[in-house]
């Protein structure tokens, strides 16, 4: 069974912490979380990466079928004027660690088969 967006969403959500972004905090939980969520949501969905300039640094996120996915736009509070610029994952991972990118594919593999729910593809 493939696991929805907006579960996928959720998932995710969960599976964050300061394990998976060194800035991520409860009250923002998004924070910093952008580029280890694309890479992992790029693993699960495909498509391709992309990122955008917001202030000094850059947003990374997904396009999946012709569709923006950001899931974690909310850890700016406001409005997002994308640029849609191509990345790569060697891109993503130049704001994320090896590290923290397994953690969040862990996390998110017990997210998902506690709830005994989804495939979830292995690293290569």
């Amino acid at each position: 069974m493939a696991l929805a967006l907006n579960e996928l969403e959720g998932r995710l959500k969960s599976a964050w912490s300061v394990e998976t972004a060194t800035t991520w905090t409860r009250d923002n939980p998004a924070l910093g979380q952008c580029s280890v969520t694309a890479l992992v949501v790029n693993d699960l969905l495909g498509g391709r990466i992309l990122k955008t300039r917001v202030g000094p640094n850059y947003h990374f996120y997904n396009l999946i079928d012709d569709t923006r996915i950001d899931l974690t736009s909310s850890q700016f509070g406001g409005q997002i004027a994308y640029e849609d610029l191509p990345a790569s994952r060697d891109d993503a991972f130049g704001d994320t660690t090896f590290k923290q990118y397994q953690a969040l594919r862990r996390a998110l593999f017990l997210e998902t088969h506690s709830a005994g729910c989804c495939s979830f593809p292995t690293l290569g």
